[in-house]
């Protein structure tokens, strides 16, 4: 049987890791405060701003929330980036991503003071993190990163493929591996052979948004296998981008769906808006 990685678990012990911190913060004066913007109301979106509304309470983060209709202009958005940008009392800005059409969601995360970058998506933040520098990490690898290390899955040395070269997972994934000194693969759609590929992985992190794509043929024995996808399923159950029940049984560890990497994604929210606050004492 293989290790089940419970994202669960490990995210909780984040999460209480940085109450204690931040109640320590409060009692010498300095609070926390996370700014969040959606704009629209696309039902994924406001399940995901409610979450993260969820975790600034049970940690003791104050949160502003800033629920703008569909029309909103981006120079509108930008305007309130901007106000917040110079608000002393904030400390961490998101925008809920994805936002409407008519709006550049490039020039939005631009907007964002690099300081302020709790998403880790400002490209001051990943320029930092491609030369390591000190940065905010965008937050689902930072979470994948703490899975394996609070499971006791050693990453140096260990040949590590990452199926996915998004901005959000795959590109900030293989840094963080290299950081970590794995040597890195990075796959994607064009890579010939992707099963030879990935059958040489130690650690396997699967980021393709493809439901359960990745059977055991992908998978080297014994490999840990770290599920980034989430997905509807025909009879509307959860699953990921790796086939759990096909592959399980050749790992020595696996990430299950949901409970897995997702809940981490909010934990490292949380840990860069403390970070954020004791930068910027």
């Amino acid at each position: 049987m293989p290790q089940i990685i419970d994202g669960k678990l490990i995210s909780t012990q984040i999460k209480d890791e940085l109450k204690e911190q931040v109640a320590a913060m409060k009692a010498e004066g300095v609070s926390i405060c996370l700014a969040v913007i959606q704009v629209g109301n696309d039902p994924a979106s406001s399940v995901y701003v409610n979450n993260k509304k969820k975790a600034c309470a049970y940690i003791g983060i104050d949160s502003l929330s800033y629920e703008l209709p569909e029309e909103t202009t981006q120079e509108e958005l930008i305007d309130l980036i901007k106000e917040l940008n110079d608000r002393k009392d904030v400390n961490g800005i998101l925008v809920q991503l994805p936002v409407p059409k008519h709006i550049d969601e490039d020039a939005i995360i631009r907007a964002i003071d690099p300081m302020k970058d709790v998403d880790g998506f400002h490209p001051q933040s990943v320029g930092a993190l491609c030369i390591g520098q000190p940065g905010f990490v965008s937050c689902t690898p930072a979470g994948i990163i703490q899975l394996l290390k609070r499971s006791g899955i050693e990453i140096a040395g260990k040949e590590c493929v990452v199926i996915g070269r998004s901005n959000i997972v795959g590109k900030p994934m293989s840094l963080l591996l290299l950081r970590e000194n794995g040597t890195v693969t990075v796959t994607h759609s064009r890579t010939k052979d992707l099963q030879e590929v990935t059958k040489r992985a130690d650690i396997l992190i699967v980021a393709i948004g493809k439901p359960k794509m990745i059977t055991k043929e992908y998978v080297k024995e014994g490999a840990v296998v770290i599920d980034v996808g989430i997905h509807r399923n025909e009879e509307n159950k959860l699953c990921g981008d790796v086939d759990y029940d096909d592959v399980a049984p050749i790992c020595s560890a696996i990430t299950p769906v949901p409970g897995g990497v997702g809940p981490m994604t909010i934990a490292m929210l949380m840990n860069n808006c403390v970070e954020s606050a004791v930068l910027n004492r």
